[in-house]
């Protein structure tokens, strides 16, 4: 049974910074794009970032760039999100996705419909 499982996620006030990790089992994900997307009340689920599965591309979302870093440790099938100088706009819930490998070492999506797994999300609320 594949299952990604995010943690990390916690009530916080502006300025601070958050965690957010993401763990792949029932397969490996060593091969596949990861990316993380969030929602908030209201809205339709956007992309925060996303990492090609060697991990040399990366993107980020404007709304994200500067403050947020994804990355990926291969060998514990784990991505991170570093979220620095955290905002009221950013309260969502966090879901981490993995799309099925592609062709391209450096190939990321940041369409949601590209994305086969999703984890159940881990809720980020920011205080101001």
């Amino acid at each position: 049974q594949v299952q990604l499982v995010e943690s990390g996620g916690g009530v916080v006030q502006a300025g601070d910074s958050l965690r957010l990790s993401c763990v792949a089992s029932g397969r490996s994900f060593t091969h596949s794009p990861m990316g993380w997307f969030r929602q908030a009340p209201g809205k339709e689920r956007e992309v925060v970032a996303a990492v090609s599965w060697s991990g040399t591309s990366t993107y980020y979302a404007n709304s994200g760039a500067g403050r947020f870093t994804i990355s990926r440790d291969n060998t514990k099938n784990t991505v991170i999100l570093q979220m620095n100088s955290l905002k009221p706009e950013d309260t969502a819930v966090y879901y981490c996705a993995a799309r099925r490998p592609p062709l391209s070492a450096s190939y990321y999506s940041t369409d949601p419909g590209q994305y086969e797994y999703w984890g159940q999300g881990t809720q980020v609320t920011v205080s101001s």
